[in-house]
């Protein structure tokens, strides 16, 4: 999906994996890295969010949007996860309406879908993954069934799409 994003868009990309609370430190970050021509990093509490960057949620915290900012938090796990995708989903839905953007990738659980009916009841677009490309269907088939998707599309049509939403 990274290598599928023009460089033209300025737009930060928040990403948010479930992975273990003992997790190596800058390995997700490394190797989405390859990916992407922007800076990848694990953003800090109270952190600026800056334009043109990948940002990605560190291990055994959740990452919550707030306008202009990063906070974590190490409340309850939610769908067994923290980070959760549904955390970070209902953040950004509060802090930016109808300018957020949320995708639901491959999982075997249905955190996420609950998040992504936040940003759309919020005026946000909702992308997710076509369940029949999905490693892992869980996730997107709960995303579908909980909100009404702007797109389902395969990873590699994605670039463009959200290229169309947000080009320069």
């Amino acid at each position: 999906l990274l290598e599928g994003i023009p460089r033209e868009l300025e737009q930060a990309i928040v990403v948010a994996q479930h992975r273990a609370a003992d997790s190596s430190r800058g390995v997700l970050e490394s190797l989405l890295q390859r990916h992407i021509g922007r800076p990848v990093s694990e953003p800090g509490d109270k952190e600026a969010i800056e334009r043109c960057r990948v940002y990605v949620a560190p291990a055994d915290y959740h990452l919550l949007v707030e306008r202009g900012h990063f906070a974590l938090s190490v409340d309850a796990r939610v769908q067994f996860a923290r980070p959760s995708i549904d955390v970070l989903f209902e953040s950004v839905a509060e802090a930016y309406g109808d300018r957020a953007v949320g995708i639901v990738l491959t999982g075997a659980n249905e955190d996420g879908a609950a998040g992504l009916a936040a940003i759309k009841r919020n005026g946000g677009v909702s992308i997710v993954q076509d369940p029949h490309t999905a490693e892992r269907r869980a996730m997107p088939d709960a995303a579908i069934a909980r909100s009404v998707a702007d797109a389902v599309l395969p990873l590699e049509e994605m670039g463009a799409f959200l290229y169309g939403l947000c080009r320069p």
